[in-house]
């Protein structure tokens, strides 16, 4: 297709680009999606239900940190709760999205990789060569979120909602539902957090969002960094710190890549603006 074609094509062209990358990506999905639905073992004895066991990596870490400074205050001593299932079709229904979750965590460069294709027409020539380096700092940034998710506000929330009692008549039967529902939700709400370096870079390419942006309401960013942690994590200091940290430290390098992609722009303004005009016949 020539330069020409893309330029006249309609919104229902576009339209009709967009769908097949969107079937292509779902089918992405569906493929990783049954190899996982295959792996049910592996899937929920291994990875799901394991920070249910006291010997998780997360915790046996938080006690050592604790035993370094001559203390136990964040040794998990119990995690006082069962499991059950309380509907016919419950467990196949989150077997079902569970395989959903990980096919779209495992398919995600390949998503991402049809998002580049869809916007690669109408990036410049230069800007097209940076297709490996988009797809590769994309899904690091999604898989370090993901680790993040499930090695540190998964098992601080279950520790937290697996001890936290309103009295001791209540017996804590949790429904697996409810179980894996937080373990979605922490990791894919992660994963996608993590973007934030990737989404400032392209807002700022389209000049919706400066650095003076970003550095002047910098307290009001950390503040709403705070209220989210409080979400999402048990309400004690420790918690909300270990949390907060990356976030923070992902916002001030969106800044920075903010600043260089800005300096690039003013770079390229000049130089274009230096060059001779020619005169028309």
């Amino acid at each position: 297709m020539t330069k020409e074609a893309k330029k006249e094509m309609s919104f229902l062209d576009h339209l009709e680009i967009l769908r097949w990358h969107l079937v292509r990506s779902s089918l992405a999905i569906i493929l990783f999606g049954t190899v996982a639905f295959l792996f049910k073992n592996i899937i929920f004895d291994k990875i799901l239900l394991a920070p249910t066991k006291l010997d998780f990596f997360t915790y046996q870490l938080l006690c050592t940190i604790s035993k370094s400074f001559s203390t136990d205050g964040m040794c998990i001593e119990s995690l006082p709760f069962t499991l059950q299932s309380l509907g016919m079709a419950e467990q196949f229904s989150i077997h079902i999205w569970v395989s959903v979750t990980a096919g779209i965590i495992v398919a995600f460069p390949y998503i991402i990789w049809e998002v580049w294709l869809f916007i690669n027409p109408g990036l410049y020539k230069h800007e097209r060569k940076y297709a490996f380096g988009f797809i590769l700092i994309s899904s690091l940034l999604f898989f370090l979120g993901v680790l993040f998710g499930y090695y540190v506000i998964t098992p601080l929330s279950i520790n937290f909602l697996g001890n936290y009692s309103i009295s001791d008549i209540v017996n804590k039967n949790f429904k697996i539902g409810s179980y894996i529902s937080i373990i979605k939700s922490s990791v894919l709400a992660a994963g996608f957090m993590f973007e934030l370096p990737v989404i400032i870079y392209f807002l700022a390419k389209m000049g919706l969002v400066t650095p003076q942006f970003l550095k002047t309401y910098r307290k009001h960013a950390i503040v709403l960094v705070l209220i989210l942690a409080a979400l999402i994590t048990p309400p004690d200091v420790i918690s909300q710190i270990i949390v907060s940290i990356p976030i923070v430290f992902l916002y001030e390098v969106s800044i920075l890549i903010a600043t260089i992609v800005t300096k690039r722009q003013e770079k390229e303004l000049k130089s274009r603006s230096k060059k001779p005009v020619k005169n028309q016949p």
